[in-house]
Protein backbone atom coordinates (compact mmCIF):
# COMPACT_ATOMS: atom_id res chain seq x y z
CA UNK A 1 0.00 0.00 0.00
CA UNK A 2 2.52 2.69 1.14
CA UNK A 3 4.78 1.65 -2.25
CA UNK A 4 1.58 2.17 -4.36
CA UNK A 5 1.19 5.44 -2.77
CA UNK A 6 4.73 7.02 -2.85
CA UNK A 7 4.36 5.44 -6.78
CA UNK A 8 1.45 7.50 -7.62
CA UNK A 9 2.78 10.65 -5.94
CA UNK A 10 6.32 9.86 -7.85
CA UNK A 11 3.91 9.92 -11.39
CA UNK A 12 1.94 12.75 -9.80
CA UNK A 13 4.77 15.18 -9.49
CA UNK A 14 5.93 13.69 -13.32
CA UNK A 15 2.94 15.28 -14.97
CA UNK A 16 3.03 18.44 -12.75
CA UNK A 17 6.31 19.02 -14.41
CA UNK A 18 5.82 18.19 -17.99
CA UNK A 19 2.98 20.59 -18.11
CA UNK A 20 4.65 23.33 -16.00
CA UNK A 21 7.55 22.99 -18.76
CA UNK A 22 7.80 26.31 -20.99
CA UNK A 23 7.69 26.00 -24.74
CA UNK A 24 10.42 28.30 -25.82
CA UNK A 25 9.95 29.90 -29.56
CA UNK A 26 13.01 31.23 -30.59
CA UNK A 27 11.19 33.60 -33.14
CA UNK A 28 9.85 36.80 -32.53
CA UNK A 29 5.75 36.91 -31.89
CA UNK A 30 3.87 39.18 -34.08
CA UNK A 31 1.88 42.32 -33.34
CA UNK A 32 -1.25 41.92 -31.57
CA UNK A 33 -4.19 41.83 -33.82
CA UNK A 34 -6.53 44.89 -33.40
CA UNK A 35 -9.94 43.44 -31.98
CA UNK A 36 -13.33 45.02 -32.80
CA UNK A 37 -14.88 44.18 -29.34
CA UNK A 38 -18.54 43.18 -29.50
CA UNK A 39 -20.99 44.72 -27.12
CA UNK A 40 -20.90 43.75 -23.51
CA UNK A 41 -23.09 41.28 -22.73
CA UNK A 42 -23.62 42.75 -18.84
CA UNK A 43 -22.04 45.09 -16.54
CA UNK A 44 -20.29 42.17 -14.65
CA UNK A 45 -18.50 40.84 -18.10
CA UNK A 46 -14.42 41.92 -18.63
CA UNK A 47 -12.86 41.87 -21.77
CA UNK A 48 -10.26 38.93 -22.03
CA UNK A 49 -7.85 40.13 -25.06
CA UNK A 50 -6.83 38.06 -27.90
CA UNK A 51 -2.94 36.78 -28.60
CA UNK A 52 -0.61 34.87 -30.11
CA UNK A 53 -0.19 31.61 -29.46
CA UNK A 54 2.40 28.88 -31.26
CA UNK A 55 1.52 26.29 -33.08
CA UNK A 56 3.41 23.35 -34.21
CA UNK A 57 5.81 25.75 -36.72
CA UNK A 58 4.06 29.15 -36.81
CA UNK A 59 1.60 31.42 -34.60
CA UNK A 60 -1.64 31.24 -34.46
CA UNK A 61 -3.99 34.41 -33.37
CA UNK A 62 -6.65 33.14 -30.46
CA UNK A 63 -9.40 35.90 -30.79
CA UNK A 64 -10.60 38.04 -27.51
CA UNK A 65 -13.20 37.27 -25.69
CA UNK A 66 -15.82 38.21 -22.88
CA UNK A 67 -15.64 36.76 -19.77
CA UNK A 68 -17.20 37.05 -16.23
CA UNK A 69 -14.86 36.79 -13.71
CA UNK A 70 -14.10 33.91 -11.10
CA UNK A 71 -14.74 36.16 -8.35
CA UNK A 72 -16.13 39.74 -6.98
CA UNK A 73 -12.86 42.20 -7.35
CA UNK A 74 -10.88 39.95 -9.88
CA UNK A 75 -9.07 41.38 -13.09
CA UNK A 76 -7.35 39.68 -15.78
CA UNK A 77 -4.24 39.67 -16.45
CA UNK A 78 -3.52 39.55 -20.21
CA UNK A 79 -1.39 36.68 -21.88
CA UNK A 80 2.18 37.75 -22.33
CA UNK A 81 5.44 36.93 -24.28
CA UNK A 82 8.39 37.15 -22.46
CA UNK A 83 12.02 37.33 -24.16
CA UNK A 84 14.52 35.00 -22.61
CA UNK A 85 18.10 34.57 -23.42
CA UNK A 86 17.30 31.51 -25.69
CA UNK A 87 13.87 32.93 -27.40
CA UNK A 88 10.67 33.77 -26.55
CA UNK A 89 7.74 32.36 -23.62
CA UNK A 90 4.39 32.42 -23.54
CA UNK A 91 2.79 33.64 -19.99
CA UNK A 92 -0.35 32.31 -20.02
CA UNK A 93 -2.94 34.94 -19.20
CA UNK A 94 -4.82 34.47 -15.33
CA UNK A 95 -7.38 35.71 -12.98
CA UNK A 96 -6.04 37.71 -10.21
Amino acid sequence: MVKRLIGLVFVGALAFNAAAADIVVSIRPPHAVHERRSPRPSRNHVWVSGYHRYEGNAYVWTPGRWEQPPRPRAHWVAHRWVHRHDGWVLVEGHWN
